[in-house]
């Protein structure tokens, strides 16, 4: 076990909530997700060397050209999800694990989907040494979605794409609702995209962003 690792989610206690308090003076409102975000520890997610930066609101390297979020936006994503408890979500792009730990604070089922094999490898150890048990971690092109785990509740999709994926908007629930960054490359527009029909959908755009590229079919090309 590494240095400080035992500490594990007791750690660092006083610094999440203090980021807790910094969510909330974004606006952030919705109790549940402030308790997830004070619950799960980030700083386990992130290599060792940055601990110290874990509970800033800002990106991090995590590794093969991919950063963890900065808490700020994936508690303004997770939100606008509007989760209510016992949904199931899918989510594109595991990265270090992180936004899927705090979703599995929130709903009942998370499928995540990560193209990058080390990644995926370290998100999976990540979250089993964190005790989460209802994120389902694959490997492959999470722009086609899955399928076979579809209708979806939300999805949140975690990487910059040209535009919102097809295959996505066709395996969210009526009702359900997609949250991700689309636009240039230089810079994205978070959009919060939800099904009011059989082919029918509302786009609300929540601000500009800036994610790393959307690899996949339905996305950026490598």
């Amino acid at each position: 076990m590494r240095a400080g690792h035992a500490s594990g989610r007791n750690g660092f206690v006083l610094v999440r909530r203090r980021l807790v308090q910094r969510l909330k003076a974004r606006g952030i409102r919705d109790a549940r997700v402030l308790a997830a975000f004070e619950d799960v520890p980030r700083h386990d997610l992130v290599p060792e060397a940055l601990w110290g930066q874990a509970y800033k609101d800002t990106a991090l390297p995590i590794g093969e050209g991919q950063t963890i979020s900065a808490p700020g936006i994936v508690a303004t994503m997770t939100a606008a999800l509007g989760l209510t408890g016992g949904e199931s979500i899918l989510e594109v792009g595991t990265g270090s694990g992180y936004q899927a730990a705090i979703l599995s604070r929130l709903v009942s089922r998370v499928i995540s989907i990560e193209r990058i094999p080390e990644l995926a490898q370290k998100a999976r150890v990540g979250l089993e040494a964190l005790g989460v048990g209802n994120v389902e971690l694959l490997l492959g092109d999470g722009t086609c979605g899955y399928p076979e785990g579809a209708p979806f509740d939300g999805i949140v999709v975690t990487a910059g794409g040209p535009d919102v994926p097809r295959p996505l908007l066709e395996q969210l629930k009526v009702g359900g609702r997609l949250v991700g960054p689309f636009g240039p490359k230089d810079g994205q527009v978070l959009v919060r995209m939800r099904r009011t029909g059989r082919a029918r959908f509302t786009r609300e755009e929540l601000g500009s962003c800036l994610f790393v590229d959307l690899i996949g079919r339905n996305g950026w090309a490598v």
